[in-house]
């Protein structure tokens, strides 16, 4: 195990995120389609976004991730609906503060502290950020009429 780390690498609570995705797949109609990868562990997204008034409407995804990559898409699909790009975006800050340690507050993306485990595990930060990136890009996409 890595120096300071005496947790296992999953915990039973990140695993059951991992296996919750309830939005796998993909959208008939989407409005943007974008698909990222993590430089730094290769992890995959490939999001499907429909929107209504700059609002996510409905989301659909297909991740090759660890288990945090996974977590981070299952809460990331799950209380997306509604959301804008400013809202996202605000989340992304707020997280990535949060997982680097100059920030106690995770922000207000619902249940998004249930990855505290992943914190001290810098490797696994960019497979956490990758599906809020991603909905952030294609929400920009549908905004920018691109």
């Amino acid at each position: 195990m890595a120096a300071g780390l005496t947790e296992p690498p999953y915990t039973k609570d990140i695993l059951r995120l991992a296996a919750g995705q309830e939005h796998h797949g993909k959208l008939a109609d989407p409005d943007a389609i974008v698909e990222r990868r993590s430089r730094t562990c290769g992890s995959t997204i490939a999001l499907d976004l429909a929107t209504v008034d700059r609002r996510v409407a409905d989301i659909a995804v297909r991740v090759e991730a660890c288990a945090y990559g996974q977590a981070a898409a299952t809460l990331m699909t799950r209380y997306a609906r509604g959301k804008t790009r400013e809202e996202v975006d605000a989340a992304i800050a707020a997280l990535k503060h949060w997982l680097d340690g100059s920030s106690e507050d995770p922000g207000d993306w619902p249940e998004i502290d249930r990855l505290a485990p992943a914190r001290p595990r810098t490797g696994r930060h960019g497979a956490i950020l990758l599906p809020f990136e991603a909905l952030s890009e294609a929400l920009g996409e549908t905004i920018d009429g691109r």
